[in-house]
């Protein structure tokens, strides 16, 4: 079997065990028998190909690796769906109460409950949303 084939080899087998793992490392060294496989695909002795690969994957698990996990582990930016609304104001419809009301946050009306079991919250007030739980908008007036 040619030498490229098993460095083409290696590196399959690397990017799969990468799926399952998620450490970026074996991903790493992946790309680093992809490398050697093409330079053992233009005929460089087995000496040399494990050295080209010890530098690839020595340079990419010391500089790539570190950049690459920092961009995947940077915390969400911004919020979407229902998180987007916690923390929005809302314009009372209905009263709302414990046990229900009507609340229009940006346009749409939705179902709500007072945040504080005793509160009692009369129709035009304008409220915080809390929490968003199911469809239903948990909210708190505002001072």
């Amino acid at each position: 079997m040619d030498l490229w084939l098993i460095w083409l080899i290696t590196a399959a087998v690397l990017a799969v065990a990468e799926i399952f793992t998620l450490t970026a490392a074996l991903g790493m060294l992946a790309g680093a028998a992809l490398v050697t496989a093409g330079f053992a695909g233009v005929g460089l002795p087995l000496p040399f190909q494990f050295l080209v690969f010890t530098v690839v994957a020595t340079v990419s698990i010391l500089f790539v690796r570190p950049i690459a996990l920092r961009h995947v582990l940077q915390p969400q930016v911004a919020r979407f769906g229902v998180d987007a609304l916690v923390g929005s104001p809302a314009y009372v419809v209905s009263e709302v109460t414990d046990l229900g009301g009507r609340v229009r946050i940006g346009g749409e009306e939705w179902t709500a409950r007072a945040y504080d079991e005793t509160l009692v919250i009369p129709p035009g007030t304008t409220v915080d949303v809390m929490e968003i739980s199911g469809s239903t908008a948990l909210v708190y007036p505002r001072e």
